[in-house]
């Protein structure tokens, strides 16, 4: 068993190094309409909870978070992002996005494709509420401009969450997508 645990550690260590080195080198923003971007960073979570469990996907999350708030509060890039200093914001919601793509690959693994598309659909899905409903708690926005931002940017990051979760997922475990095995769409 030991080998199993040492397995979990490295793998929440390079996903976590790779949520990190996509947030510094912008390749995590993809942009989008109205010099918005659509953020793919929380995918490593996703890929690691899904492959290796909750508590994998937890501390991925909390790399991942841990790095917003540094980011945040060392290199800011917009006027929003001083509001990313508060833990609340920057780390609490990331620590559930695993934890919830899990359960959800957990419930419907029969059915492996759309289980692997569901769980990357909620895993962002539940990185975008979480953070867009703090940024509403703390007072940063009122709620009603948080919705048109959850619909614009929150629905397509779920869309490229799921199909990148199905793409590297499927290629690691060699899952059959279609009539081939492994990621070839």
């Amino acid at each position: 068993m030991p080998q199993n645990r040492t397995r979990k550690i490295v793998i929440t260590g390079v996903l976590g190094a790779i949520a990190v080195l996509l947030g510094l080198t912008r390749l995590g923003f993809i942009p989008w309409v109205s010099g918005a971007s659509l953020t793919i960073m929380h995918v490593p979570v996703i890929i690691g909870a899904v492959l290796e469990g909750p508590i994998v996907g937890l501390g991925i999350g909390l790399i991942f978070g841990i790095f917003s708030l540094i980011q945040a509060a060392v290199a800011p890039t917009g006027p929003a992002d001083v509001w990313f200093t508060n833990p609340l914001l920057s780390v609490l919601p990331r620590l559930f996005i695993g934890p919830v793509a899990w359960l959800v690959w957990q419930s419907l693994r029969k059915w492996t494709v759309p289980a692997l598309i569901l769980a990357g659909i909620a895993g962002s899905l539940t990185n975008t509420i979480l953070v867009l409903g703090m940024i509403g708690i703390l007072g940063f926005l009122p709620f009603a401009a948080l919705l048109p931002i959850a619909i614009a940017n929150g629905l397509p990051e779920a869309g490229v969450s799921a199909l990148i979760t199905l793409v590297v997922v499927a290629a690691w475990q060699q899952f059959a997508v279609g009539n081939r095995k492994g990621a070839r769409l």
